[in-house]
């Protein structure tokens, strides 16, 4: 069973960062190849959900709030381990992620650029695409977005 998290930054332990950070930099700049700073500035003000099972943090994902990037809310930085893939973890991360923003920015919707392979798997979850497909760091992305609850 996974438990979750959520919390700014500033509201996470030192180690809950670093197993954060270290995760996704297995996850985006290692195994993904993507030199990038992954580290940004969003991830002051942004919402973290962490995913833990056994002490070990297997799912993440980050939400900027309405109107820091997008009118609505974004969901990024998505991922579980490599070792809890195909496991079921990473719709339960979107369906939680999804219900805390619900909670957080109630009728605002919720946008996520999401890598292309995986538009069938965020379809899934009521998002639809918006606009065309684009290069992100040498992966093909595409922008989605789901209505606010009710609309």
């Amino acid at each position: 069973m996974i438990e979750w998290q959520w919390a700014q930054l500033d509201n996470l332990t030192p180690r809950a960062v670093h197993a954060m950070y270290k995760l996704r930099q297995a996850v985006f700049v290692l195994e993904q190849t993507c030199l990038y700073p992954d580290i940004d500035e969003d991830d002051l003000s942004a919402y973290h959900l962490l995913g833990w099972q056994d002490g070990e943090l297997v799912a993440y994902a980050r939400i900027l709030a309405p109107g820091t990037k997008y009118t609505e809310p974004a969901m990024g930085r998505v991922l579980t381990v490599n070792t809890r893939r195909r496991s079921g973890s990473g719709k339960k991360l979107v369906a939680e992620a999804i219900r805390r923003s619900e909670d957080a920015f109630p009728d605002t919707g919720l946008r996520i650029s999401a890598q292309v392979y995986l538009l069938a798997f965020y379809e899934a979850f009521g998002f639809s695409t918006v606009g065309q497909p684009y290069d992100e760091d040498g992966i093909a992305h595409i922008e989605m977005v789901r209505p606010a609850t009710g609309t």
